[in-house]
């Protein structure tokens, strides 16, 4: 058993090896949470939108994407019986630990995917133990899937890995629905290798369209079904091949990831889909050769296990994200929810002489790829500058009710290195994540709303530059059309928000910069003014706010040429942050009368501290400030 856990590691994960035993301190913790029947794992109490057995198979099944890939490629793990015989016992009706089945839209539908993905690669510990009973009660646990509704989203994949499963191990399944489901799936493909997670009508393209389901199942797919469904599996790992040109750009050099969207709480399993290629044989193009995807990978799981808050005393992972949050959650996470993580695990399943474990670990190629990107599906301008890697988004929404679904979909920019915020409540400013967003009230500040839902999103190239333009009805009578920029060759950390607010009401109006780390270094108490020889603390000036603390520097200001405003760093409510704790947040703020048509030009500064030098050169980049291109200045002018 391993004595360290995640976050205790003494070793560099840079060998086989030492990702085993990573994979392993994970699995350890878990083993005194067991069920007397081995059939589920309770590892806390907090609650799901669905049942407390749902959510102790989600404890069960999910830490399986790890132990079935460790055990495919021929490691050995003590607790492995526990989880075998967890298997036998859930799916017997006449154990009393019996799971149940599914019915419609069901979470046991999620759990069947890792269970059918150990059937597939570890049949050896998982199936083939098993007497023809106990093959046939798991035959039928997974097989009552088939005639069961689901959401029409990234789901049906996991029918698709619960009829995979029993394939793979000649147990009866249906062809008929395996063939139907991958056919749905396909149209929610888009092109240049990105899928929709789910139909037309709407853009979500978040990790689930990458790492945590949609690419990364295609490419465990193209590998196991290569015998009986070679032509797919070649379609889906060209798409891979496609996607991976754009996926790279939401990573950071140190290994962070940017992060956007939902599900945050799987941590490392943003960069699940490394490992997938991986597994799935998968060249990519250049430059993106064994020695560049294993970086991606590994650095990713390297800057987790530093992020010393994420597990229990008793080393079990927690709900949230570099620090337990309930409030940055979703419905459906359950104390077991977080360990999706595990499928990053699997290049566990290959042998060691696989190019990925025999190539040396290479950098992130920044210099093969642009510094600014437009992606057309996605909706998003990708930036790589000033050592500040984040993207500029408008358009993408969730079609289905989600906590704090504009912060996680609706804001302006999202950072690798200053995570975005939610709220954490709705009756005072500081409290409803308002960082990256344009937030309107029409009672006085007593209530903000947020955009949600973007109208009209498009991005356009002028000045041989994206520029991502999209406008925003908060209220009938209420407009806002906003222009997005990315930072000029000539200021590298700023980048530029324009906005056209047109209004019948009279409105208060407050825009926030990223995000920023809000304690001293020195004590941990709360930023005072920035004085001329201090390295950390605020500043508040007319049309400008800043604030620098150990975390990077961060700072927003009114250009001249709309309407000036107010500058103010807000105190943002604690625990709202995905990264930090306490957070300090550069606001730009004015009221806007009824009948008005207002224009705010903001430029957005941000050095993170992973920039070599960046307290000495912070304060040259704040006083060298980006202007309004001339295209753009001619639409303010009367």
């Amino acid at each position: 058993m391993a004595s360290k856990t995640f976050t205790t590691l003494d070793s560099p994960l840079r060998s086989r090896d030492e990702i085993q035993q990573a994979c392993i301190s994970l699995l350890d913790p878990l083993l005194s949470h067991f069920s007397p029947g081995c059939t589920g794992i309770k590892l806390g109490n907090t609650a799901t939108r669905y049942d407390e057995i749902g959510a102790q198979i989600e404890g069960f099944a999910r830490p399986l994407w790890g132990l079935a890939a460790l055990l495919a490629g021929g490691g050995e793990y003590e607790g492995t019986e526990r989880f075998v015989e967890g298997l036998r016992n859930g799916t017997n009706p006449k154990h009393p630990e019996y799971w149940g089945l599914a019915r419609d839209s069901d979470q046991r539908m999620v759990e069947m995917c890792p269970i059918g993905y150990t059937l597939a690669v570890a049949s050896h510990k998982f199936w083939d133990p098993l007497t023809k009973e106990e093959k046939d009660n798991v035959a039928a646990w997974l097989g009552y899937i088939n005639d069961k509704e689901m959401p029409n989203t990234n789901w049906l994949w996991f029918r698709v890995f619960a009829n995979l499963g029993l394939a793979k191990n000649g147990a009866p399944y249906s062809p008929e629905r395996l063939e139907a489901d991958c056919n749905h799936l396909d149209t929610f493909y888009r092109g240049g290798g990105w899928s929709n997670d789910g139909p037309e009508g709407y853009t979500q393209m978040d990790y689930y369209s990458g790492s945590y389901a949609i690419q990364y199942l295609q490419l465990l797919y193209a590998k196991l079904a290569k015998g009986t469904d070679s032509k797919r599996g070649e379609v889906f790992k060209e798409r891979a091949r496609q996607y991976a040109l754009d996926f790279i750009h939401y990573f950071d050099e140190d290994g962070r990831a940017v992060t956007f969207g939902r599900s945050l709480t799987y941590r490392f399993a943003m960069a699940g889909f490394w490992g997938a290629v991986a597994f799935a044989d998968c060249e990519l193009p250049a430059p993106l050769t064994w020695g560049v995807v294993k970086g991606l990978l590994l650095r990713n799981l390297r800057w987790w296990t530093k992020q010393k808050e994420i597990l229990t005393p008793q080393g079990t992972l927690t709900i949230g994200y570099t620090y337990p949050n309930q409030f940055m959650s979703e419905n459906y996470n359950s104390p077991g929810s977080p360990y999706w993580l595990m499928l990053s695990f699997a290049p566990l399943a290959l042998p060691a002489s696989h190019p990925f474990w025999t190539s040396v670990e290479e950098p992130y190629p920044a210099s093969k790829f642009p510094e600014i990107k437009a992606l057309k599906y996605p909706n998003h301008i990708m930036v790589r500058s000033g050592g500040h890697t984040f993207l500029l988004s408008s358009g993408q929404m969730c079609h289905y009710p989600v906590r704090a679904s504009e912060s996680k979909y609706g804001k302006f920019a999202y950072s690798s290195a200053f995570g975005y915020s939610v709220p954490t409540g709705g009756y005072f400013l500081e409290a409803i994540g308002g960082d990256n967003v344009l937030a309107l009230s029409d009672d006085s500040g007593e209530t903000w709303k947020l955009r949600r839902v973007a109208v009209e999103a498009r991005i356009e190239i002028h000045d041989e530059s994206p520029v991502l333009i999209s406008g925003w009805k908060p209220w009938s009578d209420v407009s806002v059309e906003t222009y997005l920029l990315p930072p000029a060759p000539a200021t590298p950390n700023w980048h530029l928000r324009i906005h056209h607010i047109t209004a019948s009401r009279a409105l208060k109006t407050a825009e926030g910069a990223f995000a920023l780390y809000g304690t001293r270094e020195t004590d941990g108490r709360e930023l005072e003014t920035l004085e001329a020889n201090s390295s950390e603390g605020r500043l508040e000036k007319d049309h400008e706010a800043l604030a620098v603390s150990r975390a990077g520097a961060v700072g927003i200001v009114a250009l001249p040429g709309g309407n000036q405003r107010d500058g103010k760093v807000l105190n943002a409510d604690a625990n709202g942050n995905l990264v930090d704790s306490r957070t300090v947040l550069p606001t730009l703020m004015a009221d806007v009368k009824a009948g008005e048509h207002r224009w705010f030009c903001t430029a957005v500064f941000a050095v993170p501290a992973s920039v070599e030098g960046w307290r000495e050169s912070w304060q040259s980049g704040w006083g060298n400030r980006p202007t309004v291109p001339d295209w753009l200045q001619q639409k303010l002018e009367p």
